[in-house]
C-alpha cells in the first residue's frame, strides 16, 4: 500500500485532534523551555504537578539562575533524575540570562545553543511559544512516520525532521509536530495500536495493523 498523502494525513489527524497542542502546562515562552526540558524520561503529568511549584518561586530566567541547587533538588525530585535536571536548567537559565538578556531566542540556531537543547526542544518552543514553523521529532514521531506510515525511510531524528519538512507543507509544520506526538501517544501506540479507531488506519502502509 503506498504512503497516505499530506492532505489525508491532515483531515485523519484533525478527526482525532481537531487543534492539538502541547500537554505541558506553561505561561510563557521562558516556562515551555523549562518544562520541555523538565519532560524527559518522565510524563507530562507529573512536570504539570511540579511546575507550578518551581514557577512560583523561580518565575524568571534570572531567578533560575540564582537559585542555589539543593532548593531545586527538593522540588524536581518527583521527576526522576532531579540532580542531572536541575543542574541543567539552572545552566540554562545562565545561559539566557548571559547570552540572550533574559529573553528566550524564537530562532532554532540560537535555542540550541542553550544548555541541554537539542532540535526537537527548540522546535516544541518555536511551534508552541512564538508559533514559528517546525518539526519536532520525538519518540512518538520517529515512530508514527518511519515505522507505521513510511513517511521515512531512517529511523533518526534528523532524517525523519527533514524528511517530514519536504513531505508537508510549512504552514501545516506546527499542526503536524502537536498532531503526531498526540496521534503516537494515544491512538498510533507502540503496543496494541488503535488501528480500529484510527481515521487514516485504510491509507495505512504498516504491515501489523491490529484490525481484529
Amino acid at each position: 500500500m503506498p504512503k497516505p498523502q499530506e492532505t489525508e494525513i491532515i483531515k485523519a489527524i484533525k478527526k482525532h485532534f481537531p487543534e492539538p497542542k502541547i500537554e505541558l502546562n506553561y505561561k510563557n515562552a521562558y516556562e515551555l523551555l523549562i518544562v520541555v526540558l523538565l519532560s524527559a524520561q518522565t510524563t507530562d503529568k507529573k512536570v504539570n504537578e511540579v511546575s507550578p511549584i518551581l514557577f512560583s518561586k523561580y518565575p524568571t530566567a534570572r531567578a533560575l539562575a540564582d537559585a542555589k541547587l539543593e532548593d531545586l533538588y527538593k522540588i524536581i525530585k518527583p521527576l526522576g533524575f532531579y540532580r542531572r535536571k536541575a543542574m541543567l536548567i539552572k545552566k540554562c537559565a545562565q545561559a539566557i540570562v548571559e547570552k540572550f538578556s533574559e529573553k528566550i531566542p524564537d530562532e532554532i540556531e540560537e535555542l540550541i545553543q542553550l544548555p541541554g537543547v537539542g532540535r526537537k526542544t527548540a522546535s516544541a518552543v518555536l511551534v508552541n511559544a512564538f508559533n514559528k514553523p517546525a518539526i519536532v521529532v520525538d519518540t512518538h514521531i520517529i515512530r508514527v512516520a518511519s515505522q507505521r506510515l513510511k513517511l521515512s525511510k531512517s529511523k533518526k531524528p534528523e532524517k525523519i525532521e527533514e524528511a517530514l519538512a519536504n513531505f508537508f507543507s510549512k504552514e501545516n509544520w506546527g499542526f503536524i509536530s502537536n498532531g503526531l506526538v498526540l496521534f503516537g501517544r494515544y491512538i498510533c501506540t507502540a503496543k496494541n495500536p488503535k488501528c480500529l479507531q484510527c481515521a487514516l488506519s485504510h491509507l495505512c502502509p504498516y504491515e501489523h495493523k491490529t484490525i481484529e
